[in-house]
């Protein structure tokens, strides 16, 4: 029992490994491309500018819709 549960998971875990991958190369697993510092700069902004700009962004909406009222 104990060498069936050790074999299942020395599958699962060789099943998440990349065996593309090279080792030691910066960036190589992140989910998006570091080479174009334009591009990054520019989804850097949108994502934490969107996370900032909410709460203001939905304060505005609530504060709208009480007027109409």
């Amino acid at each position: 029992m104990i060498g069936r549960s050790t074999l299942l998971a020395r599958q699962a875990f060789t099943s998440f490994v990349r065996h593309h991958s090279h080792g030691g190369v910066p960036g190589e697993n992140l989910p998006f491309d570091i080479t174009n510092r334009y591009k990054l700069t520019a989804l850097f902004i949108a994502f934490f500018g969107s996370a900032f700009g909410a709460p203001f962004l939905i304060l505005r909406h609530q504060l709208l819709k009480n007027q109409q009222s």
